[in-house]
C-alpha cells in the first residue's frame, strides 16, 4: 500500500474537518480522521464511517500520535474556534497551537509528509489594515482573552516555517477567513449559527456592539476546496482563503430573518473586549497561487445551512 494515499486529517469530526474527509474520500484518499470531540462530534461523520477508506482515531494531539500506517500529507485543523470555546479553556487552546503543532510537524518530519497548518484571519487581530493582505503584520493584544487563539495561531505559524528551514519540513499554511455551512456547531456562538437558531426558533436576534462591524463569510465547500489546491500546490504560503464579499452584522442578520420568514427581532447587546471591528481577506494571491475564489454567494449559502439547522431543530 502507497503510504503516501494516507491523508491525516487532525479535527477530523470538526465543521470543516468533516466536509475535508468526505471531500478526500471522494477523490479516492485513505483518510485517517483524528479528533478529541472536544468541539467535533462523531454525528459530523457517522455517515463516512463505514467507508473503509475511513479510519477514525480519538485523540488530542497535545500528546504525541503513534500511528502504524504512513502518511503522504496532514491537515493540521485541530483546534477550537470560536470564542465560546476557545476561552472555556485557554490553556488546552494554547497547548493545542503549539504542543499540539509540535506533535503534527514531527509526525511530519518522521514520515516525510507535507503538512497543512489551518490558520486563521485572527493573526491580524483587530487589523489597521483593510482588506487584509498576507503581507500584513497584525495587531494582536498578546495578554487579551482572545489570545490562547489569535497568539497561538501565530506561533503556530513560526513554527511551521521554522521546521521548514530547519528541517526541510514541507508545509502550507492557509489563514482562513470566517467560514460557515451545515455541520457548524450549534453551540458555536459564532454569528451565521447563532443568528439562524435565534430566527427559526423565533427569539431575539443578539448583535454585540453597533452591527456594524463587518465580516466575509466563506461558505464550507469553497473553502475546503481551497484546503485542498493549497495543499497540492507548489505555495508554502501563508495563503488568505476567505470570500471578500464583505457584510454588516446588521446586514447578515437582516438577511437571515428574510431567509427564514422569522418575527425575530434585533436586539444589542454591549461588544466584547479585543473583537475586530473589520475583517475582509485580500485573496489575490490565492487567485494568482491556487487559482481559487469562492463561487457560492451568501443566500445559497446561507439557505443551505438554514434547512440544515431546521433538520436538526426538528430531530431533537
Amino acid at each position: 500500500m502507497d503510504s503516501h494515499s494516507n491523508v491525516l486529517i487532525t479535527g477530523g469530526a470538526g465543521f470543516i474537518g468533516s466536509h475535508l474527509c468526505e471531500f478526500l474520500l471522494g477523490k479516492g484518499h485513505k483518510v485517517i480522521a483524528v479528533d478529541n470531540l472536544f468541539t467535533g462530534s462523531k454525528e459530523n461523520i457517522k455517515h463516512l464511517l463505514a467507508n473503509p477508506n475511513l479510519r477514525f482515531v480519538p485523540h488530542d494531539i497535545i500528546d504525541p500520535l503513534y500511528l502504524h500506517e504512513g502518511v503522504g500529507q496532514i491537515y493540521n485543523l485541530a483546534c477550537p474556534a470560536a470564542p465560546v470555546h476557545y476561552q472555556f479553556n485557554a490553556i488546552r487552546t494554547i497547548k493545542a497551537n503549539t504542543m499540539g503543532v509540535i506533535n503534527m510537524l514531527g509526525l511530519a518530519k518522521l514520515n516525510k509528509a507535507r503538512i497543512l497548518q489551518a490558520s486563521t484571519s485572527e493573526i491580524y487581530g483587530d487589523p489597521l489594515e483593510h482588506p487584509q493582505k498576507e503581507t500584513y503584520k497584525g495587531n494582536v493584544n498578546p495578554i487579551g482573552i482572545r489570545a490562547c487563539y489569535d497568539e497561538g495561531k501565530r506561533v503556530a505559524e513560526t513554527l511551521m516555517f521554522d521546521y521548514h528551514r530547519q528541517h526541510s519540513v514541507e508545509i502550507r499554511v492557509a489563514r482562513i477567513f470566517n467560514t460557515y455551512g451545515p455541520r457548524i456547531a450549534q453551540n458555536d456562538g459564532r454569528v451565521v449559527s447563532n443568528f439562524i437558531l435565534q430566527a427559526i426558533r423565533g427569539e431575539p436576534i443578539t448583535i454585540y456592539g453597533d452591527g456594524l462591524q463587518t465580516r466575509s463569510f466563506c461558505y464550507v465547500s469553497d473553502m475546503v476546496e481551497g484546503l485542498y489546491k493549497l495543499m497540492n500546490s507548489n505555495t508554502a504560503g501563508p495563503v488568505n482563503l476567505g470570500n471578500p464579499t464583505e457584510l454588516s452584522i446588521i446586514d447578515i442578520a437582516r438577511k437571515i430573518i428574510s431567509l427564514t420568514n422569522s418575527q425575530s427581532k434585533i436586539i444589542f447587546m454591549p461588544l466584547p473586549a479585543d473583537d475586530p471591528y473589520k475583517r475582509k481577506p485580500d485573496i489575490t494571491l490565492a487567485k494568482e497561487k491556487l487559482g481559487w475564489e469562492p463561487k457560492v454567494d451568501l443566500d445559497t449559502g446561507l439557505k443551505q445551512t438554514i434547512d440544515y439547522f431546521k433538520k436538526q431543530l426538528e430531530q431533537k
